[in-house]
């Protein structure tokens, strides 16, 4: 018996158009209407010049900035991911050494080991925020390079600190692009220089000891 292939196109034009197209506009729609900020990127500027979105981490190893959690992509945006090497990767281990001798030489002032958050790269390797702890760890080596008093960047890393959603989603945390913008305006500084050196390629990889996609 002979079976058109008529109903098979319009179920495929049909539902192309439903959720190919339809779904998908609808959606942009209501989160610009309902979350316009967070559906734009968050763009942050300085200046009338254009440094970086607010929910993308990007590279900071200057000394008077607060560093971010490695990355495995090196804060590229369009690779985003994890290396994905499991605990007992002897690779994970050397990487994770390597970073924790890196963090304790450039914050020879501080006390204890490295926070995991700046050991461990996220399954995105773009995660903007850090632990408070991981903040306060780095707050030593800040105060010096700028010439603050402690207890002035401590204030800074307070006042920066976004609580969990609704009281109960998520961890504390600060987000290290709106908090280095907080430190440089605290001194004054609200031209647009560049923050970063230029990015080189490099294979590093954040809050979660974790290396992979999954976690």
């Amino acid at each position: 018996m002979k079976q058109s292939l008529f109903p098979a196109i319009r179920i495929y034009l049909f539902f192309t158009i439903l959720l190919g197209l339809a779904y998908p506009y609808l959606m942009t729609g209501i989160s610009q209407v309902v979350f316009a900020k967070q559906a734009s990127g968050e763009f942050l500027s300085r200046g009338g010049q254009l440094i970086g979105a607010k929910l993308i981490g990007q590279k900071f190893e200057k000394p008077e900035y607060f560093w971010p959690r490695p990355s495995a992509v090196d804060y590229n945006p369009l690779p985003s991911g994890g290396t994905n090497l499991g605990p007992t990767s002897a690779d994970l281990k050397k990487a994770v050494d390597e970073r924790r001798v890196k963090m304790k030489a450039a914050n020879p002032d501080s006390v204890g080991e490295p926070p995991q958050d700046l050991l461990f790269a996220s399954a995105s390797g773009l995660d903007p925020q850090i632990s408070v702890v991981a903040a306060e760890y780095q707050a030593p080596r800040i105060a010096k390079a700028r010439k603050l008093p402690q207890e002035k960047v401590g204030d800074i890393i307070k006042q920066n600190t976004e609580s969990r959603q609704l009281g109960i989603l998520g961890e504390v945390f600060v987000n290290v692009l709106t908090l280095n913008l907080a430190l440089d305006h605290a001194q004054g500084i609200d031209t647009a220089p560049v923050l970063l050196p230029v990015a080189t390629p490099s294979a590093t990889a954040t809050p979660g000891p974790t290396e992979s996609h999954t976690s």
